[in-house]
């Protein structure tokens, strides 16, 4: 009589398992399909309420025509070969993006209020996910922004690279900007878990990061402890790399693979620790 093979169940069992396993490919789609849907969800509340877009349009407009042109008639900040609007634009452009991202949190502890962030944790949707969907719709919000300072550094004359690679690449600049900070509002908001004590912190970041940073003066006629915050500063990597990509002829000072390099890393750190903080908000 035949014998049945003895590591037969146990391959049988291997390939079940396997079958049940999805692919890596597979679960990363999954993955971008629920950072996409909780960006969708965010995305869809500004068909709604336009306003904030209207009202964060006014912060580069004074920046650009009124900082901007006077500054440019006075002559006081070295730019090289540049225009002082000219170099000032790619600036302004991240600033924006900074205002707009920075204050993301305030959503979060909105949404822990009114109990969404409940049912988000209650989901089985990854924490980073929650926390990468968030930034991506800053990155969506951000991107009007771009349109606006290009809309008015065009009226004002400035020379613009359009070859479809750097703008791809100021595309891909502004989400990772505002991702970025969004990110790091997420975490703030984590901490102090109540709208009054974000304002209040959120003001009193804001401020620091844009004028520690090479968006409006060059970091060569920065004194040398500026210099260094400057260098440690992902707002700075922002505006290099606007900079080289939005210009005609702009140049980089850090190097673009060094731009991006920075602000992919720091994003990462954050989405982790976000991920990580996220559940603290309803503690």
């Amino acid at each position: 009589m035949k014998q049945p093979r003895p590591d037969r169940p146990v391959r049988d069992s291997v390939d079940t398992m396997t079958a049940q396993t999805p692919p890596f490919a597979f679960r990363c789609l999954r993955y971008l399909a629920k950072v996409f849907a909780i960006a969708g969800m965010d995305v869809r509340k500004l068909r709604h309420d336009p306003t904030e877009l209207l009202t964060r349009a006014i912060q580069p407009v004074l920046w650009l025509l009124v900082f901007g042109e006077v500054f440019a008639k006075a002559h006081t900040i070295p730019t090289g070969n540049l225009d002082y609007i000219a170099f000032l634009a790619p600036g302004i452009l991240a600033q924006s993006v900074l205002f707009v991202a920075i204050f993301n949190g305030i959503s979060v502890i909105w949404e822990r209020d009114l109990g969404i962030v409940h049912k988000f944790l209650a989901s089985p949707t990854p924490r980073t996910a929650l926390v990468l969907g968030k930034a991506v719709s800053a990155g969506a919000r951000a991107l009007t922004q771009a349109f606006i300072v290009y809309f008015l550094a065009l009226a004002l004359g400035v020379q613009m690279n359009w070859s479809p690679l750097p703008l791809c690449g100021v595309v891909f600049l502004v989400l990772l900007g505002a991702a970025l900070f969004s990110t790091f509002s997420l975490i703030i908001a984590c901490i102090v878990k109540t709208r009054e004590r974000f304002m209040g912190i959120g003001q009193v970041l804001t401020m620091p990061l844009f004028f520690a940073s090479n968006a409006i003066y060059p970091t060569s006629i920065m004194p040398d402890w500026l210099k260094w915050v400057a260098h440690v500063n992902p707002l700075s990597y922002e505006v290099d790399g606007l900079r080289a990509l939005m210009l005609a002829g702009g140049q980089s000072t850090f190097g673009l693979p060094a731009d991006f390099s920075v602000l992919v890393l720091v994003l990462g750190v954050l989405v982790v620790i976000g991920g990580l903080m996220y559940p603290r908000l309803i503690t």
